[in-house]
């Protein structure tokens, strides 16, 4: 794998991450008013899962982006504190 597919990979992640984010959201929002809505409520856990999925595979290649996720790519040290944050690259990938 070639460093360009390495950061397209990375990016087609990200956007996924913050898609699957982005709905769940929406989601939230209209099962504030929806709180029995069955569908609504089974859309809430595939999404949701699919979201830790996604969360999980980009902490086991980037890093972790949350904490829930930071046990998982961090056992033996904090070095991933030591790589730019996704928003401080320049162009999204180095």
């Amino acid at each position: 794998m070639t460093g360009n597919e390495n950061c397209a990979s990375k990016k087609e992640l990200l956007q996924s991450i913050n898609q699957v984010s982005f709905a769940i959201n929406d989601l939230l929002l209209f099962l504030d008013t929806h709180p029995h809505e069955k569908r609504a409520l089974e859309y809430f856990s595939e999404l949701s899962a699919r979201r830790n999925e996604l969360l999980k595979k980009y902490a086991e290649l980037h890093g972790p982006l949350t904490v829930d996720t930071a046990n998982d790519s961090c056992l033996r040290s904090w070095q991933w504190m030591e790589q730019p944050f996704p928003w401080e690259q320049e162009g999204g990938c180095r």
